[in-house]
């Protein structure tokens, strides 16, 4: 039976009576499944896993994407996140992997550059530095529940273009090649996702470069005022890790980000898997 303690008044919950790294009983993974629609962010601590361990339990939570072409981890059903060389030694600040994890720093939602968005990730915290690397959550549900009716109802109306290059470039042009940009080409995403049963959520973040229609000004004015909106202190969940720590969070509902650490001296290494969406969030973003 799983234990529930809700971590923040809106949403997040931390989950006790379920060992991830064993198989999981059909009604288990169904409660699981409806706390994720429910609470959108789980926490479920003391989680010692490895990547094929992990790997089956995210299954049961949906088909898993394969990590993207120029992220550690390429090809495979694991993306993973660190700043540890092979050997285990801290790589330069200039190598790429820490590039990227300085784009993590961006609130954002997996995925979104791709036609068909990321459904949910799971992130398992292998080796944390002592202080710092927090992940960050920002509850899209409840920022758009707590706009007035009439602007949820122009919302309702709009989408957005999510661009991988742009986005990256943002935080350093070395971040992204040629063939990246080719691969994912700028995409339509609905600004509002209304497929979870607790509630639409806004669906915005780092690569969100635009709103189809407008002029880039008024997009960006408008992005950056709901982004604003959105990540006010009340719907934030801020996560200190510990070891073993398993996170699973809903990329349709919340945003989330990484905090800084001392990256040129302590080590920080989470292997990401990743649920892929079922279907785009609008036609035309096919």
């Amino acid at each position: 039976m799983l234990n529930i303690t809700p971590l923040q008044p809106l949403f997040a919950a931390r989950i006790e009576g379920v060992d991830a790294a064993q198989p999981v009983a059909a009604p288990v993974m169904a409660a699981l499944r409806d706390a994720l629609d429910r609470y959108s962010v789980l926490v479920l601590p003391g989680q010692h896993l490895d990547d094929a361990a992990q790997i089956a339990f995210s299954e049961g939570f949906g088909a898993l994407e394969q990590t993207r072409p120029g992220a550690l981890g390429a090809g495979s059903a694991v993306i993973v996140l660190s700043n540890m060389g092979p050997a285990g030694e801290i790589v330069a600040p200039s190598d790429k992997q820490v590039l990227n994890n300085k784009a993590n720093r961006l609130w954002h939602h997996d995925s979104s550059f791709k036609p068909v968005p990321a459904r949910a990730s799971l992130l398992s915290a292998r080796q944390i530095p002592s202080a710092g690397g927090n992940t960050e959550f920002a509850f899209m549900r409840g920022a758009f529940a707590a706009l007035d009716a009439a602007e949820q109802q122009r919302l309702k109306q709009l989408a957005a273009w999510h661009d991988f290059g742009w986005s990256r470039a943002r935080v350093d042009a070395a971040l992204v090649s040629d063939a990246e940009r080719a691969q994912h080409p700028p995409v339509r995403q609905a600004v509002v996702l209304q497929e979870n049963p607790y509630g639409p959520a806004l669906y915005l973040g780092a690569h969100a470069r635009s709103i189809d229609g407008m002029g880039d000004a008024e997009s960006r004015a408008l992005i950056e005022s709901l982004m604003a909106h959105a990540t006010e202190d009340r719907f934030i969940y801020s996560h200190r890790w510990s070891p073993h720590d398993l996170l699973i969070w809903d990329n349709r509902a919340v945003l989330h980000r990484a905090t800084p650490f001392a990256s040129t001296t302590e080590r920080r290494h989470m292997v990401r898997t990743t649920v892929a969406g079922q279907g785009p969030t609008i036609a035309a973003a096919a």
